[in-house]
């Protein structure tokens, strides 16, 4: 069962933070570093898209070669590659749903029950995001777009650090029991050959 295909749960836009630097792999498009046969971005679409209503890449450069599988792709409101929490903003700020959760695009064995997890073990929290028995995983969180405000605010107070962010929103983290794998995410050219 996925939120998608249950009439209990709240439509939800995923979103595929790929907006980043990629300055530890040389500068490129994390997104688009091909990893077993495809874009990493691709693996994180395909486990993804099945949990939510629709699914847009938040995208600063390149914007071609992500439209051309037919997602939706947005920029940063705030220039200069400020980080993923700009690519949270836009997405916030652009969501037709009540809530959006958001994934890098560099970890390719995202949990295949990710938004379910998060929903369930939200209670009356704003935002959620995962956390495995080693730490938190921020960049995997789902928010209500009415933080975006409170969002917009906090990146013009020059404030960069995510889960700063988050727990000042009044979010907490969810548990994921023994997926530290799934967590695993391609941060430079040596995770790659792993």
């Amino acid at each position: 069962m996925t939120i998608n295909s249950d009439p209990e749960y709240p439509a939800i836009t995923g979103v595929i933070l790929a907006g980043g630097r990629g300055s530890r792999m040389g500068g490129q498009d994390k997104g688009l570093i091909i990893w077993q046969q495809q874009p990493l971005y691709l693996h994180v679409l395909q486990r993804l898209q099945p949990q939510v209503t629709t699914v847009w890449i938040n995208a600063n450069r390149n914007f071609a070669i992500y439209q051309q599988i037919g997602v939706p792709v947005i920029t940063d409101t705030i220039a200069g590659f400020p980080g993923p929490l700009a690519g949270i903003l836009a997405a916030l700020e652009q969501a037709e749903t009540e809530w959006v959760v958001v994934a890098p695009c560099d970890t390719p064995f995202l949990p295949e029950n990710l938004v379910m997890h998060l929903w369930c073990n939200k209670g009356n929290a704003p935002a959620v995001w995962a956390r495995s028995e080693e730490r938190d995983h921020p960049t995997m969180a789902l928010l209500h777009r009415s933080l975006a405000t409170q969002l917009r605010q906090y990146l013009a107070n020059d404030e960069r650090r995510l889960m700063l962010f988050l727990q000042q929103a009044g979010g907490h983290s969810v548990l994921f029991r023994q997926a530290g794998a799934a967590f695993h995410n391609m941060n430079c050219p040596e995770d790659l050959k792993e």
